[in-house]
């Protein structure tokens, strides 16, 4: 074998192995897609959090794992504190649903109160009288998946858990982890490093800013619709839709289901209100406030941000549209820092 059939045959061993390689590497992360969601997740808030960790650590506590731990845990009290806003009322409302449940299934039944007449204006009450077996043969069938819904739960639970511990430790170790980087990439090359990482902090920071003024937005419109149509507890369904807006695209029609349903239980004309306020809400945020808001905050244009969170919302789902507008602003830092950009020459006198 002479050598240029030494070198055809170790190219071709070297594509080989880089294809065998890449196989194997999407095996992995197929296998540990939900690990690696996680940790992608956890990544996310660490980056968020840590500009006010730092904060913390240089005027208030100089222990870093005390200041981290007091972040996390104002954080998520904070979090805790508008959970329990929002949960006490709802399962306050739910234990009354569950006491008046007889008394409104008659109701219903005999065309009378706010469920029954609105079951005789769209014809459903007649479909229920004639197909009662079917409905409740379909019910039990509801009560089934109860322990796929159980585990669902649980496996919720534990991965929040497993993101608060492992964005409390990529903040805590984010110092002894940046120096080890940065020495080992040299004066040069560590301080391009560190103008990367202060250039990706901020565009996180200014997506959760953007996003929190636009669920504010949201809620106080809710909250204003609500109130002139009279629903109950317009101030708690106001601000479980906010919460539900901070999800990009879908955020609106979750939050546009609660409020809806809600009205409808009030009255049918708070319920078409509410609905009609929100597929016009809807169009509003997603075509002008979103991209208006979210490309000043992370300095992208409002096209980019819109075709970013389109694109990673059908190949990623939730996950995908939660962090397509970071995601897109990290790749322009990277592309500005890494693409060199020629223009072209003055023209000649």
């Amino acid at each position: 074998m002479d050598g240029d059939d030494r070198r055809t045959a170790r190219r071709a061993l070297i594509v080989i192995g880089l294809l065998l390689a890449t196989l194997l590497g999407l095996a992995f992360a197929y296998a540990t897609l939900r690990i690696l969601i996680w940790i992608v997740v956890a990544a996310f808030f660490a980056v968020a959090l840590k500009p006010l960790v730092d904060l913390v650590n240089r005027r208030l506590i100089r222990h870093r794992a005390l200041a981290t731990l007091l972040v996390f845990t104002v954080t998520f009290v904070v979090l805790a504190a508008l959970a329990a806003v929002i949960v006490v009322p709802l399962v306050d409302e739910v234990a009354r649903f569950v006491d008046r449940a007889p008394e409104l299934l008659r109701e219903a039944r005999a065309g009378r109160g706010p469920v029954g007449r609105l079951l005789d204006r769209v014809g459903l009450r007649d479909y229920l009288a004639n197909h009662s077996d079917q409905v409740r043969q379909y019910g039990e069938r509801l009560r089934k998946p109860a322990v796929n819904v159980l585990r669902s739960v649980a496996e919720g639970v534990a991965g929040l858990i497993t993101v608060i511990v492992l964005a409390y430790l990529m903040v805590l170790e984010a110092p002894r982890i940046t120096g080890t980087v940065l020495a080992v990439a040299g004066p040069r090359r560590g301080e391009r490093w560190r103008r990367i990482g202060r250039e990706v902090s901020r565009t996180i920071s200014g997506y959760l800013t953007g996003n929190l003024l636009i669920s504010v937005i949201c809620g106080l419109a809710t909250f204003v619709v609500l109130l002139l149509t009279g629903v109950p507890f317009a101030a708690v369904i106001a601000l479980l839709v906010a919460i539900a807006d901070l999800i990009p695209l879908v955020g609106a029609t979750l939050g546009a289901i609660i409020a809806a349903g809600a009205g409808f239980l009030h009255s049918p004309t708070a319920g078409i209100v509410v609905l009609v306020f929100f597929v016009v809400y809807q169009q509003v945020e997603n075509h002008l406030l979103q991209p208006v808001i979210l490309s000043r905050a992370v300095r992208l244009n409002p096209l980019t941000v819109l075709v970013s969170v389109l694109l990673a919302a059908q190949l990623a789902g939730l996950v995908g549209a939660l962090l397509a507008i970071p995601a897109a602003g990290i790749v322009q830092i990277l592309l500005r820092e890494y693409v060199p950009v020629h223009r072209p020459p003055p023209p000649a006198p």
